[in-house]
C-alpha cells in the first residue's frame, strides 16, 4: 500500500545540499536519514579523479550505498578511523546532522571523558552503537543519503535496478559561479591561486585547478543528460532541482520533491522550512542550513570578481546552458541585482537529439518523442 522508499539526494560541495537534505531528515520518526556517510571512504581510499581509478571510486561509493540503504551500516566500520570497537564509535563525520542517529533508542546513555567530535546537537548521546542504528534503519518506512562523492549518474544503475531499493534519485545542481564563490570562502585556504589570480586579472586555463572546476560541470551535465534522457533503468525515477528555484520557493520544491519520491509532505517538515528560510541576514554561518534563503541565494554575485565569473563561464558553459544560467558580458550585470541570471520560464528546453525532445521542468522532468 505504501512501499519502502529509498531516495539518494545526489550533489556536490556548495550547492545547498545540506539544506535541502533537511528536507527528508526532519520528515520525522518514519525517515532513516545519513549525511554524508561515503565520507569516510573518500578519507580512507585514494582515488584519482580520472581514468580507471575513477571507475574503481564510483563502484566502491555504489557498493557501499547499496549495503547502507539495505541498513547494513556495519559496511562503514572498515573505513572508520580509529576502527570501532565491538561494532561502538565516537567518529562517524557528522553523526548529529542525523535525526535518526541522535533518538531512542540510538542514543545510548552519555559516557564521560568519551569525545565524540561530531556528537549529536540536542542531547547528549553515547558513542554510536552502529548495530542500534542498523536496527533503526530497518524499522523505519524510508530511508534517504545525502552524498556530494558520486561522481556519474550511470555508476547507480545496479542500484535502481535492484527491486529490493525503490530507489529514486534527486540531482541537485546550482550556478558554478555561486559554488565557485562560496567554495572560496569555506575553503579559503584551498583557493589561494584563485584569489592570486583576482588581483592579478590573468587566470591560466590550463592551469590544473582550472581543468578540476571543468571536470568537475562536465560530470554535472553528464549525469544530468543521463537522467534527463530516462533510459530505461532511471525511468520516472529521476529528478533535477535547481537550487536557486529551492531558495526562492522552498515549500512549492519541497512539496514537488516529496510528490516525486510518493513519501508524505508532513507538516514536520513544512514547519522546519517556514523556521528555516526565514533567518536574518546575519543568521548562520558557511555550513548553518538556517538562512534567508531568498536573499542568500545570489550575495555570490557581490564577492565575485568579474574575471573569475568569466573563466567559470568558459569552461563551465555547456553546463550553465543546460541548467539555464545566464552568461554574464560585464561587470556591471555582475553585480546588478535587478537583472536576472537565472531562465525564468515554467521550463526550460536542452538540445535534443533528432528523434528526442527533452523538456526539464522546474519540479519534474518528462520525456516527448
Amino acid at each position: 500500500s505504501n512501499p519502502r522508499k529509498h531516495i539518494l539526494l545526489m550533489a556536490t560541495t556548495r550547492t545547498g545540499s545540506s539544506f535541502v537534505g533537511e528536507f527528508f531528515n526532519q520528515q520525522g520518526s518514519n525517515m532513516f536519514y545519513l549525511f554524508e556517510p561515503l565520507w569516510h571512504v573518500e578519507r580512507m581510499v585514494t582515488f584519482e579523479a580520472r581514468g580507471a581509478n575513477a571507475v574503481a571510486a564510483s563502484i566502491v561509493y555504489r557498493d557501499i550505498l547499496q549495503q547502507l540503504f539495505l541498513c547494513d551500516l556495519h559496511v562503514l566500520e572498515h573505513f572508520i578511523s580509529p576502527l570501532p570497537e565491538h561494532h561502538i564509535t565516537p567518529s562517524l563525520f557528522r553523526r548529529g546532522s542525523s535525526r535518526s542517529l541522535c533518538e531512542d533508542p540510538v542514543c545510548t546513555p552519555f559516557v564521560k571523558k568519551t569525545f565524540e567530535k561530531y556528537h549529536c546537537k540536542n542531547r547528549r548521546c553515547g558513542p554510536l552503537n552502529l548495530t542500534l542504528a542498523a536496527e533503526s534503519c530497518l524499522s523505519k518506512q524510508h530511508r534517504a543519503i545525502k552524498t556530494v562523492r558520486v561522481r556519474q549518474l550511470e555508476s547507480l544503475q545496479p542500484l535502481l535496478e535492484d527491486s529490493r531499493l525503490q530507489m529514486k534519485i534527486i540531482q541537485l545542481v546550482r550556478d558554478p559561479r555561486a559554488i565557485l564563490a562560496s567554495r572560496m570562502v569555506a575553503f579559503s585556504s584551498k583557493y589561494e591561486n584563485w584569489k592570486k589570480w583576482a588581483v592579478n586579472g590573468e587566470v591560466p586555463i590550463e592551469d590544473e585547478e582550472v581543468q578540476k572546476l571543468k571536470g568537475n560541470c562536465e560530470n554535472i551535465r553528464l549525469s544530468a543528460e543521463v537522467g534527463l534522457r530516462q533510459p530505461s533503468w532511471l525511468k520516472a525515477r529521476y529528478m533535477l532541482v535547481r537550487y536557486e528555484d529551492i531558495a526562492r520557493y522552498p515549500m512549492q520544491k519541497a512539496a514537488e520533491m516529496y510528490r516525486f519520491t510518493g513519501i508524505p509532505f508532513t507538516r514536520q517538515v513544512k514547519e522546519w522550512i517556514l523556521k528555516n528560510t526565514q533567518g536574518s541576514k546575519e543568521s548562520g554561518g558557511v555550513y548553518s542550513t538556517k538562512k534567508n534563503s531568498s536573499e542568500q541565494f545570489e550575495k555570490w554575485r557581490f564577492r565575485m570578481p568579474y574575471q573569475l565569473a568569466q573563466v567559470v563561464q568558459k569552461v563551465c558553459g555547456p553546463a550553465m546552458e543546460l541548467f539555464g544560467y545566464k552568461l554574464i558580458e560585464d561587470p556591471m550585470t555582475l553585480t546588478n541585482r535587478s537583472i536576472s541570471l537565472l531562465e525564468e520560464k515554467p521550463t526550460f528546453w536542452i538540445t535534443p537529439p533528432a528523434h528526442l525532445t527533452f523538456i526539464i521542468s522546474l519540479g519534474y522532468c518528462h520525456v516527448q518523442g
